[in-house]
């Protein structure tokens, strides 16, 4: 049971190394009531579900919830190394000048591409991302391949249930050698295409996954 030693919740909202696995929202729901209650703090991991990934900028805003930090990166500067953390009133003199430092860091490069890359992530993207995530999943279950079963996730982040003798592993395999880029995660397959993704190249994508699993 946690006690008065606990300072801070920290949540991944979609498990994505564990398989793509949504939280459910009453959960999250009572997870940031307990935190306002027990005056924790609340903090999400969004390295990999934010920046338009989920089909909203944050998957936090799907759930109603205003976590304390958020912490993101990958997508933040289309490709290049870069990422940030979000820190409300609560939290906003934690850093002061001199606590967090980086040999590194603050490269004007990547930040001119997290710009570029916000400039372009608006609300006609976001819609877009929710489109084409709904046509995968929908494309992938008409499939009915015998060794993959449903489809699970937000926005262009999706998992896909394994069943049958082979491995995602073994799976995965097979494809990236016919040319389609997957991802393991858990006991299943992880799809996470480009945002920019266009109907043309899902349509090769699932000709690819027919030809090779079915």
């Amino acid at each position: 049971m946690a006690g008065h030693d606990v300072c801070a919740v920290m949540m991944e909202l979609v498990q994505g190394e564990g398989g793509v696995l949504p939280l459910d929202q009453e959960y999250v729901s009572q997870v940031a009531q307990l935190c306002r209650q027990r005056d924790w703090l609340l903090l999400v991991d969004e390295v990999q579900t934010g920046v338009g990934r989920t089909g909203t900028l944050f998957a936090f805003q799907q759930y109603g919830i205003q976590p304390h930090v958020v912490s993101f990166a990958k997508g933040i500067a289309g490709g290049l190394p870069f990422g940030g953390v979000m820190a409300g009133a609560a939290c906003k003199d934690v850093f002061t000048p001199g606590t967090h430092g980086t040999t590194f860091g603050g490269n004007p490069i990547a930040a001119a591409a997290a710009c570029h890359v916000l400039d372009r992530v608006d609300d006609a993207l976001l819609a877009q991302v929710n489109e084409k995530g709904a046509y995968l999943r929908a494309q992938v279950e008409e499939l009915d391949l015998p060794c993959l079963g449903k489809t699970r996730g937000l926005g262009l982040m999706i998992g896909v249930e394994v069943k049958g003798d082979r491995t995602n592993g073994e799976l995965a395999a097979q494809l990236i050698d016919n040319g389609l880029l997957v991802l393991t995660a858990g006991p299943g397959l992880r799809f996470l295409p480009p945002l920019t993704i266009t109907r043309e190249e899902m349509d090769k994508g699932l000709a690819i996954l027919k030809e090779t699993l079915g």
